[in-house]
């Protein structure tokens, strides 16, 4: 590689490892502390995903708008994600890189397209730090009415819930802020405790709600509650849940730079977050609808799983097991800002964003980059005053996130497809242990094709302007037409931003083209 990264001409970082030369490949120099194991690397992913966050944040609204059918968006959403995984498991195994999408995109098509996937893809993580934050409303009232800090109506689709929601989530953003200050150390600690204690209690919750169920799995098949287009609208709609859940299985490879062996740790803590948290969330919307004191009497739509469990399973079970969710959100949180803060720090080490010098500055005591935490944690909490204006921001600012990564998945998955059609991508050499890498073999094509179009038809599906979901009041159109309009936004400032610095003639380091790196052996 011919170009040299500014933090080539920073001293050694403490505590560096054998693992640190990995980087010299690609012109960068070891400043994050490598200090994650293997179950580090998959809380990074799992608590990203946090089924206990995003299933109970979004199980409401899939019944409201699906019915009890909606479940069976779960599992064909799962299929959709695994095949993204799958692409992305072979680029960590080649790429170990932090700012994942970024440097994938970058290298598989042209660095104009990468900075753009990146762009979206940062957005899209701040936007989904902001919308983790807000599903404290969903539980922390149902453990005690003291939580309920502004006005007295929880619902988050009230005024009441919707000012409360924020406050708790810029409380929330604090204190994940100071943690991702901190050291990359105690970070993975409260990751794996967090992610240890949310499996545990996934596991509680599907079992205790698989044994006090009211009927059987058929309810699944019955649409009554669907919208009026039917099933396939029932379905449509009714993957926003699965969807919102199961993203940010790529955090792993964002944590690459972080983690021992990251060229055969990644790509299996990819693969098995996504498919332990898929397994764990459908079990758990299965159990929902099947302990649901009442599929008809309006509160399943409203108040969602934390209704179940303190409903089916009393007081006392129902909210011990909603503490855990509590810690599950706030684990979340900060996995997600975490992720946020190592895109925005792999960019401005290339010289890629404004204060790059700042954001790309790593204390050399703690292996944490410092300015981006606080950049992500303002921005997510600015994004969080939406919520006052109206209770219409929750699933605005929740369905957005999820089409700017879907976009941004699909910015590596189209790259990486047009490069194995030219036969120009293969996965050689070995990892660190000298087994080979990773690597679709001959299904890379069909699995990665595949892949694609479902991102593509997803994104579209979701970003959809459809009145009845996102203004069901009438008069906020801006609000129906949110997430287009913030992708429209994202996109202009990036054009003009890109605009101002080629007026001014700066340059910048650029990620490499995949084709001039030498093949990853170990």
């Amino acid at each position: 590689m011919t170009t040299t990264a500014p933090s080539d001409l920073r001293p050694d970082p403490p505590h560096s490892s054998a693992d640190d030369s990995s980087l010299e490949e690609f012109g960068y120099r070891q400043e994050l502390h490598r200090s994650l194991g293997r179950y580090a690397s998959f809380a990074a992913g799992f608590s990203f995903i946090s089924v206990l966050t995003t299933v109970f944040q979004f199980f409401a609204f899939g019944y409201a708008f699906g019915g009890a059918v909606f479940f069976w968006a779960w599992p064909v959403v799962l299929v959709g994600q695994l095949l993204v995984a799958a692409c992305f498991a072979e680029l960590a195994a080649r790429y170990p890189i932090s700012g994942a999408i970024y440097q994938w995109s970058s290298r598989l098509s042209n660095a104009t397209f990468g900075w753009f996937a990146g762009w979206i893809m940062v957005i899209g993580q701040i936007v989904v730090v902001a919308a983790a934050a807000l599903a404290l409303q969903m539980v922390l009232p149902a453990i005690w009415s003291g939580f309920q800090l502004v006005g007295s109506d929880p619902a988050p689709t009230s005024p009441d819930g919707a000012a409360n929601a924020a406050v708790l989530g810029v409380i929330l953003l604090v204190l994940t802020t100071l943690v991702n200050i901190l050291d990359n150390r105690v970070m993975s600690v409260i990751n794996r405790v967090g992610v240890t204690a949310e499996i545990i209690g996934a596991i509680l919750i599907v079992v205790l709600l698989l044994t006090h169920s009211k009927r059987t799995p058929s309810i699944t098949f019955h649409t009554t509650g669907s919208l009026e287009g039917g099933l396939l609208g029932a379905l449509l709609v009714g993957s926003f849940t699965a969807a919102y859940v199961m993203i940010g299985f790529d955090s792993a490879g964002e944590m690459s730079e972080e983690t021992h062996n990251p060229r055969r740790t990644a790509p299996r803590t990819i693969l098995t977050a996504l498919s332990a948290a898929g397994l764990l969330g459908g079990l758990i919307i299965l159990g929902g609808l099947l302990a649901a004191p009442s599929m008809t009497d309006g509160h399943l739509g409203v108040d969602g799983l934390s209704y179940v469990l303190t409903s089916s399973l009393g007081d006392g079970v129902g909210k011990a097991l909603l503490a855990d969710v509590v810690v599950a959100i706030a684990v979340a949180t900060l996995a997600i800002q975490t992720a946020a803060c190592r895109m925005l720090f792999s960019m401005a080490r290339d010289t890629q964003l404004p204060f790059s010098a700042r954001l790309s500055k790593v204390n050399p005591r703690t292996g944490m980059p410092s300015a981006p935490a606080i950049v992500v944690g303002v921005l997510a909490a600015a994004l969080l005053l939406l919520n006052f204006a109206s209770p219409d921001a929750f699933l605005a600012i929740g369905t957005t996130c999820i089409v700017m990564l879907y976009l941004a998945y699909a910015m590596v998955t189209g790259p990486l497809l047009l490069r194995r059609l030219r036969g120009e991508f293969e996965v050689a050499g070995t990892d660190e242990t000298g087994a080979p890498l990773f690597s679709l073999g001959r299904w890379g094509v069909p699995v990665n094709a595949l892949a694609l179009v479902y991102g593509l038809v997803m994104t579209v599906n979701l970003a959809w302007p459809r009145a009845a979901v996102y203004d069901p009041a009438g008069g906020h159109w801006y609000f129906q037409w949110f997430t287009v309009l913030f992708l429209v936004v994202t996109v202009g400032v990036g054009l003009g931003y890109r605009a101002v610095r080629a007026g001014r003639g700066d340059t910048a380091q650029e990620p490499a083209a995949a084709e001039a790196l030498p093949e990853p052996t170990r």
